[in-house]
């Protein structure tokens, strides 16, 4: 401990007066004060004083009790009861009392450089520790008003595919423009509130010089803050411009296939639910993994080492408590003590931990790669049916959704462990590169360092194409049955031979459903910032109080993209299997009345551009 003035500073030189009744930072500027006790003392303390000399000196430990809380009362708070302030630097030489060195209790002299990283490194953990407590009292608070906001993003995202049946062209239109105003009124409140701030004391200090702070609300105060918003929009805006300016006519072909797509869906609506049923499985998944993962992290044993003041040779051997008293080690050194120094353990099994997490890790990956599977080949084969049925809907099964899932099941078990496994250990050796560039940060190699660099991104792309891959492989799993090799292969090739119709296609329905999915994200998110920060004058006394308003906002827009995924992801499976079913038509029929097109004429229609006899195509839907 030590000091540098008459008075304890804050963090940021904010001079403090002890509170008893403190409860958190007090804001005077955007700047938030230490969270460490803060008293005024009339004289700095010259000595120096560690826990074990406070324990073996009664003396230094009274004299330091002027520097201490009212309600510090004994060494068992150290550090909690006692303002830390940071030690001065005159010269450049970091001192506490005119000093350089201190004694640790030991018997050693160390550096007071030591000292200070020790604290800082203990006030990161105080803060940490504080800021973890702060958003938990915020979710008590609010957990109720976000499973709201999370059922109003289920009943948007829901309105939305259902009217999406019925207009899709005017539905995308819609959610195009809709998307561009969401943005553009983003732009417009980011330029609003940095122009609000100009003038203003502390809003021209830089992200740089603040550092990280747990209170986020503190960065809203600054205008570089709301300029670096401000510009990824309008980066946002300008991208999603140029590509519907450079698109437009692909999106027209899009929209024809999202309106086969809607047509499907119509036909299979118990598909907008079969998400829940992977989210539930996945949830099984994530559950057995962490159990195990807890599992294997308690199953430590506590070990105890010998600790002796003098020279000792037993001095850091493993020793058990309750045979100790009784051992040649306390005859040979009487004031040697048996303590707990960690949880591990000596034997096999805890040798070895760090593999079986890793083999936990990798169960996992292989685990939920196959619920995701098992989703994928059922959906597929629902909408392949639609696809296939000669005149539809008659021809099509009473339940295709649950025939499809029974198929998968019972035929198609095997071919998608074989395909999730192949995509498991992709990953885990992903995840094995980020556990050795993790440990090798402090490695000077730059050759290393580059190598394992490119070696995790080749394998991110082999883990992208391996799904997309994969993805096209269940499709055929499910139209033809057969194995995963064969599917896999007939799918790549299928898809290289329709190259074009693939990235005009493909890429342009992800971008629309991306659209989408940030229109509702948008709108949600919008919506819970105006009611958290009680700017909606109508419920304004409603919304709880909160210590980060945006805990719950995070949450809400989290949660409402995941469940406008699971919507979408259903359209995007549908598209892609009627993609695959129409290259497949295109390959094996050509039209005629012998070999008839199974496609709808409206499909035929702005796919083929035209080309088929409309006899032709009237004569395949019967």
């Amino acid at each position: 401990m030590g000091g540098h003035g008459d008075s304890y500073y804050g963090k940021h030189g904010t001079p403090q007066k002890y509170d008893p009744t403190f409860k958190g930072p007090i804001y005077d500027s955007p700047l938030p004060v230490s969270p460490s006790p803060q008293i005024c003392v009339s004289k700095c303390p010259d000595r120096y004083l560690t826990y074990l000399t406070a324990v073996g000196s009664p003396a230094s430990l009274e004299y330091y009790r002027n520097f201490c809380t009212p309600e510090y009362k004994g060494t068992q708070k150290v550090g909690l009861g006692c303002p830390q302030p940071e030690p001065p630097a005159k010269k450049g030489v970091i001192m506490v009392g005119n000093k350089t060195t201190y004694e640790d209790g030991w018997g050693n002299h160390r550096n007071v450089t030591e000292l200070l990283e020790g604290a800082k490194k203990a006030n990161v953990v105080l803060e940490t520790r504080q800021l973890a407590m702060k958003i938990f009292e915020d979710y008590t608070v609010s957990w109720y008003w976000i499973i709201i906001g999370l059922v109003i993003a289920m009943v948007a995202s829901l309105i939305f595919i259902v009217l999406l049946r019925f207009l899709a062209g005017v539905m995308v239109w819609v959610m195009i423009v809709m998307v561009i105003l969401v943005l553009g009124y983003g732009i417009f409140h980011c330029y609003m509130e940095y122009a609000k701030l100009k003038g203003e004391a502390g809003s021209d200090m830089s992200l740089t010089d603040l550092g990280f702070q747990t209170d986020l609300r503190v960065y809203l105060h600054l205008r570089q803050t709301w300029l670096a918003f401000l510009i990824i929009l309008c980066v946002l805006e300008l991208l999603i411009v140029l590509l519907l300016i450079f698109l437009r006519k692909r999106i027209l072909i899009a929209i024809a296939l999202i309106k086969e797509a809607s047509r499907a869906v119509g036909h299979v609506m118990s598909s907008l639910l079969f998400p829940l049923c992977t989210f539930f499985l996945l949830c099984l998944c994530i559950a057995y993994w962490a159990s195990t993962a807890v599992f294997l992290s308690t199953s430590n044993e506590a070990v105890y080492k010998v600790f002796n003041e003098s020279a000792c040779p037993f001095a850091g051997q493993t020793c058990r408590p309750e045979t100790f008293n009784t051992s040649n080690v306390t005859k040979l050194c009487p004031d040697a003590q048996c303590l707990f120094a960690f949880y591990g353990g000596e034997t096999a099994y805890h040798r070895y931990l760090v593999v079986l997490q890793f083999f936990n890790v990798f169960m996992f990956f292989w685990l939920a790669n196959f619920v995701i599977a098992l989703g994928q080949v059922t959906l597929a084969g629902a909408f392949a049916s639609y696809y296939w049925a000669f005149k539809k809907p008659d021809d099509m099964p009473a339940f295709p959704l649950f025939s499809a899932f029974g198929r998968a099941l019972r035929y198609h078990t095997g071919s998608l462990a074989f395909g999730s496994l192949i995509l498991a250990i992709v990953q885990v050796i992903r995840v094995i590169l980020e556990y050795l560039d993790h440990r090798l940060k402090a490695a000077e190699n730059k050759f290393a360092k580059f190598l394992l660099s490119c070696l995790k991104c080749c394998f991110w792309c082999l883990e992208k194409f391996l799904k997309f891959l994969n993805r096209n492989a269940y499709i055929m799993i499910a139209i033809y049955g057969t194995n995963f090799c064969t599917s896999a292969r007939n799918a790549f090739f299928l898809l290289m031979r329709n190259i074009i119709r693939v990235a005009v296609l493909d890429k342009v329905t992800d971008f629309l459903f991306f659209l989408g999915k940030l229109l509702i994200v948008g709108s949600v998110g919008i919506l819970a910032f105006f009611f958290f920060t009680q700017r909606i004058k109508l419920v304004q006394d409603t919304a709880p109080p909160l210590n980060y308003y945006w805990v719950p906002i995070l949450t809400v827009i989290v949660g409402s993209y995941l469940i406008a995924h699971g919507f979408f992801s259903v359209y995007g499976m549908c598209v892609d299997t009627l993609f695959l079913c129409f290259c497949e038509d295109l390959e094996r029929n050509d039209g005629s009345p012998e070999r008839p097109y199974y496609m709808s004429p409206e499909l035929s229609e702005i796919l083929l551009k035209g080309h088929l006899e409309p006899s032709k195509s009237a004569d395949s839907q019967g």
